[in-house]
This record gives structure tokens, sequence and C-alpha cells, in this order.
């Protein structure tokens, strides 16, 4: 059974120089470091990217950049969700136009949309593309609940809806998604520390947080995984688990980003509403699993 979309692709930070702009040099360097490590896969302008306060000229060039950088040695996913379906609509067909292989569309967030009005946004976005696209379900960010009837609907009407990037946390439901998703259908991990599980059931990887840091070791996790030795690759995981830990210790990417400026890949630089880590004590968390690592 071939699915286009296995393995790690890395939720790309988006990182900002001292004076607040994105920095451009410092993201091509990632990007570098990403594809040589040996990823599937690169993920821009997600949770992870601080893509809610990203312009729209911002966000468009952080897609364009990453195209452009990667040169076609990766598929490149590109997050292009918005709670106003016309919005998601352009921030997607620019995508496309941009050259990305697939874009991600996270749930409305705030309207709190009905199953109806879930189903009706995302073939909104789908019939206006060609490309795959990746239906994003976290409900703890969003509200809403992308119920595993309304998915299944959307994958056998819409034929280039062929992932889901679940991270609703909710194993059973995803055990559900993969037991009735269509052949060619892919279901993602959106958490690190679940992902080995949702490969035992029969999912096919993750989008990664931690591998913007650890691509190499997210990648032989995984990719051990999928091979069917599940337990070299709990191994791998138990040794990976207190940075999982430590990349939530505070919001999504606080502390991703304050390990990367650590290790010198940018600035410690964020945008308000989020800011630099709340406490000393969090920080001892972060850098005390890099040393477990070996990388303090």
């Amino acid at each position: 059974m071939k699915r286009d979309f296995r393995g790690v692709f890395t939720a790309l930070i988006t990182p900002f120089a001292k004076n607040g702009n994105v920095d451009e040099d410092a993201f091509e360097r990632l990007i570098d470091f990403q594809i040589a490590q040996g990823v599937d896969g690169l993920v821009p302008c997600g949770t992870t990217g601080e893509s809610p306060t990203l312009s729209h000229n911002e966000h468009d060039r952080v897609i364009e950049m990453t195209v452009e950088f990667s040169q076609g040695k990766v598929p490149v996913i590109a997050g292009t969700g918005s709670n106003a379906t016309s919005e998601a609509v352009r921030l997607s067909v620019h995508a496309q136009e941009a050259g990305v292989d697939a874009v991600l569309l996270v749930n409305p967030y705030y309207n709190k949309p009905t199953q109806k009005g879930l189903y009706l946004h995302f073939k909104a976005i789908a019939d206006a593309l060609t490309i795959p696209c990746i239906v994003y379900n976290i409900q703890g960010r969003t509200a809403v609940n992308i119920e595993t009837d309304t998915l299944v609907q959307l994958m056998t009407d819409c034929s280039n809806i062929t992932v889901v990037k679940e991270a609703s946390g909710n194993l059973d439901q995803m055990k559900e998604v993969i037991r009735r998703r269509h052949e060619n259908f892919s279901v993602l991990s959106g958490d690190d520390n679940m992902c080995l599980s949702l490969i035992e059931a029969g999912g096919d990887g993750v989008i990664s947080v931690a591998s913007n840091l650890l691509p190499k070791m997210m990648v032989e996790m995984v990719h051990t995984a999928l091979e069917g030795n599940i337990t070299d690759a709990r191994r791998l995981e138990k040794r990976l688990k207190p940075f999982f830990e430590a990349c939530f210790v505070e919001t999504n990417p606080i502390p991703i980003k304050t390990a990367m400026a650590a290790k010198g890949w940018c600035e410690e630089v964020f945008r308000l509403p989020l800011c630099t880590l709340s406490t000393e004590e969090n920080r001892k968390i972060i850098m005390n699993a890099l040393e477990s690592l070996g990388l303090k």
C-alpha cells in the first residue's frame, strides 16, 4: 500500500531577527540542516511557525522561501488554514502557485462551526486546488473536533484530501480514522510523544516539533518504527522523552525556539502575544533535556 506522506515532516519555526523581522538567512540555514539530516518534508507557517502573527505578505514570503531553499529535494507542505474560508482559499491558491507539494489546513478556530460547516469549509478549499490537502485536527487550539464521519465524507468527496494531521490527543479517535480511511489516505501524528503509538496502530509518521533541533534522531526513531521494529523505536523514544516533554512546558513554539536559540539556530525572539519563557525553572527543564541528549 503506497501513501505519499510517510515519515518525519518538520513543523518549521519562523526565525525572527532582533529587529523583529523574519530572519531569512537563519531560515535558509535551518532548511539546509533539515534536508541534510534526512527529514521527509518541511512544513512552514504552521503553529510552530507562529503563523497567526505573520502578516499576509510575510506568510506568502515564508512559503516562497521554503520552496526556493529546499530546491525540490523534499516535499513542502504549507500551512494555509484560517478561520475564514475565503482567506484559507487565497492562502492555499498562492501556496499552490508558489510550488508547494501540499497544504496543511487547520480547523477553523474561534467560530466553532458545526460538522456541516467544517465539511463545507474544507471542501471549498480542496475544490480550489489540485494539490493534496492535509486536514489538521487540533481541538485544543481551535475548540472544534473533526468527527470521523466528517473526515471520511471529505476523503470520499474530495480526491485531493489525502492526509490528516491528528493532534486531538485521542488515540481511540486516531485508531477509528485509521480503520475507516481509504486505501491511500495517510494519518500523521501532530504530537511527537504519540507518534509511535499512532504508527503501531497503522499510522504513517509525524509532523514534528522536536525535529527542528533533532531531525536525525526523529528520522531514525520514526523510520525504525515504520520498518516494523517498534522495540528499537521505543528505545529511541525513551531517550527523547524528556525533550518531548520539555517542548511543552509552555505554549509551543516557545520551548523549541528557546532550545534552538540556545544552540545558535535563531534569536530568542517571538511576536506578541507569545513571549520568552515565563520562569527560569522552565528554562532549566529545557536545558536539562538538551544536556541529557548531549546537546547542552
